[in-house]
């Protein structure tokens, strides 16, 4: 401000992490305000560990069904965000020209992801808080470290956002909506998330635990349920999804 009380213009961008922040807080703003991203994100994990909990569709085994269910279940969230929401979300960004624009901006590229990806660590933690409290409500009895619960939850977005961003980086926008949602499904039946992947035949059981939802799944099932240590071989098959995805990603990845 000069001495007269006029303001001197400042041109140029903002510092990176102001830009960052903000661009971050614009994508949570977006997808919470997105009816359809709700229904995936919130929802549809909510009725599913309910209803399976307290109705007797599925065999979970000795113990109380919820114990079984919670773990797959946060594993189901961080697929829903950082997967399938993230993937269509972007993948329609990509189309109206939206990243294009972006790209243009003082924001670079790799800013723009990682907001992206700080959008969808904010949205997780608002998922595993809600589904938690839902849990708890209906006698949920977790044990084991938190630390081992972090570090799998992280290496799980890290995975599940590689391949999200892989998808709408090199599909049409419709061909991304509708894989999305097919992989989605499939992963809620075949991942370990609600059906025991013992409950498989044999042969299908070992390709299923290459899945990095039946890794995420089985690894907070070990220590939430199990109350087991650090789950080395299920951390091992995410972090090698999650260098594979967002290498890929990186790699092949279209802005127009």
């Amino acid at each position: 401000m000069t001495a007269t009380g006029t303001y001197t213009p400042r041109p140029g961008a903002a510092p990176l992490p102001r830009m960052i922040g903000s661009q971050a807080a614009l994508e949570t703003k977006m997808l919470l305000r997105n009816g359809e991203q709700l229904l995936l994100t919130v929802v549809i994990p909510t009725l599913l560990l309910v209803l399976f909990s307290t109705v007797d569709i599925v065999d979970t085994g000795a113990g109380e069904a919820v114990d079984f269910l919670t773990p797959g279940i946060l594993a189901l969230a961080v697929v829903s965000t950082a997967f399938t929401g993230q993937a269509i979300a972007t993948g329609f960004e990509r189309r109206y020209g939206v990243l294009k624009r972006l790209a243009s901006s003082p924001l670079p590229r790799w800013g723009l992801m990682t907001a992206k990806t700080l959008s969808v660590l904010v949205t997780e933690i608002l998922q595993v808080i809600l589904l938690t409290a839902i849990a708890f409500a209906l006698g949920w009895n977790p044990h084991g470290g938190p630390a081992a619960v972090v570090l799998l939850l992280v290496l799980g977005t890290a995975a599940f956002s590689g391949l999200g961003l892989l998808m709408a980086g090199t599909l049409k926008a419709e061909a991304t909506l509708a894989a999305a949602n097919l992989v989605f499904l499939l992963l809620l039946v075949g991942g370990g998330v609600i059906v025991p992947l013992d409950k498989f035949p044999a042969g299908a059981q070992d390709v299923l635990a290459l899945l990095p939802v039946s890794a995420l799944s089985d690894g907070l099932r070990d220590v939430l349920q199990d109350g087991a240590g650090m789950p080395w071989g299920d951390l091992g098959i995410l972090a090698v999804w999650a260098v594979v995805g967002l290498t890929a990603a990186g790699r092949f990845f279209r802005w127009e």
